[in-house]
């Protein structure tokens, strides 16, 4: 078992958040990084977040970037080789916010932001907590950035397990992320806090757009009146299981003409328009590229069910999440994170292919009525068990924890 939390704190905590990526540039890691940082904030807790270069500014958050390189501006997603000298940067950085003002809590966000935190753990004396969202090699070899049978994966490997007892906690991103690190490295239950993702219930809700304004951003779009919609919010990529989605849009569109795919996000949109185009969906997909985070719920309103076919074992899913809350009923592969967030109320692909995803779509697209039912009953539970608040709580009892030990 992980260990469970029952203590109520009230001690303000000055944190240093450790997070070696480009904050803040609207896809699931970094939602998660921004939400925990204003909910923690908002409870009285002080948040620096030390950053890379090159995103943006969002929500008044104190956030102190490492310096970049002239050669690259532009915003890395995943695994890349440019990280290596920004993490350098970055441990630069760190190393001189903590010798400036010593902080209470080291709170370090991915594996390269948990060895940077371990070294200022060590040097000043604070607790290190890890946020740990995925594992390091699988995220690798999910990107395609390393193979199993590479000289490399078994020092990296072996890494990642050392890297996974560095903290003082490990709070994780998901109860199976938990397990993986209990059952796969080895680590002790003692110092694993489930903290799942969780959302922001009054910003993603149903009624967000009148209809009126649900009508404008439709035409704006393209999408014609009479189609049912399909919305998708999040990376486009293959371990996002983007192909595999636009292959069972192409089955879903033969068998229901009125079915339009909103599909929203970013890299390589381009690429996978040209991608529907040639399966003939030109008419029934729309692109609309990197959406704002704020203007996120707008966008999910106007969808009728909505899709997470992402692929990858080990990572987290917070989309599934914001699709709960807007009330849509949702189609995913049974993946673990999956059926820990949908439940009995999920509708899943039998297996992880085009043909199940597009003959589990079909399924909510022929029954509207059931499907907004059971999408109000996601909303519920999503804002009984997975709001921010109570995210932010459980956080907050994890740094008294590690705080109280000495």
């Amino acid at each position: 078992m992980t260990k469970r939390l029952v203590s109520s704190p009230n001690q303000a905590y000055d944190v240093l958040m450790i997070a070696p990526t480009m904050f803040f540039a609207d896809y699931g890691c970094h939602v998660r990084i921004l939400e925990e940082a204003v909910t923690l904030r908002d409870m009285g807790h002080k948040i620096t977040i030390l950053a890379y270069p090159n995103g943006r500014d969002i929500a008044g958050l104190d956030v102190r970037r490492c310096w970049g390189v002239p050669f690259n501006y532009r915003v890395i997603v995943g695994s890349s080789r440019h990280k290596l000298y920004l993490d350098v940067m970055l441990g630069l950085k760190a190393l001189g916010t903590v010798f400036g003002s010593r902080p209470t809590v080291i709170h370090a966000h991915l594996h390269e932001g948990a060895l940077i935190g371990h070294g200022l753990s060590k040097l000043r004396g604070v607790p290190l907590v890890f946020d740990l969202q995925g594992s390091l090699t699988s995220e690798m070899i999910d990107h395609h950035f390393l193979r199993r049978e590479s000289a490399f994966y078994r020092p990296l490997r072996r890494l990642e397990w050392l890297i996974d007892r560095f903290p003082a906690a490990v709070i994780t991103s998901s109860y199976h992320a938990a397990d993986i690190l209990v059952n796969e490295f080895g680590c002790s239950p003692q110092k694993i806090y489930p903290v799942p993702d969780c959302v922001n219930v009054d910003t993603f809700r149903p009624d967000v757009l009148s209809a009126g304004e649900r009508q404008a951003l439709r035409k704006r779009w393209g999408i014609p009146r009479e189609r049912q919609v399909v919305v998708y919010l999040g990376l486009l990529a293959e371990y996002q299981g983007t192909g595999l989605l636009l292959k069972a849009a192409r089955r879903v569109v033969s068998a229901r003409p009125d079915t339009h795919f909103l599909v929203m996000g970013y890299p390589n949109a381009d690429q996978y328009r040209a991608y529907a185009e040639g399966l003939g969906l030109g008419g029934h997909a729309t692109f609309t590229g990197q959406v704002p985070y704020e203007e996120a719920p707008r966008h999910l309103a106007l969808g009728d069910v909505a899709v997470a076919p992402k692929i990858s074992a080990t990572e987290g899913s917070g989309k599934i999440l914001n699709y709960m809350t807007m009330g849509l009923h949702t189609v995913a592969f049974p993946t673990p994170v999956s059926r820990e967030y949908l439940g009995d109320l999920g509708i899943y692909a039998r297996e992880v292919s085009a043909t199940a995803l597009a003959d589990a779509l079909l399924t909510l697209l022929h029954d509207p009525t059931g499907a907004a039912e059971r999408g109000a009953r996601l909303r519920e539970k999503a804002v009984d068990e997975y709001s921010w608040e109570r995210g932010g709580k459980l956080i907050q009892e994890v740094y008294s924890d590690v705080c109280s030990r000495g």
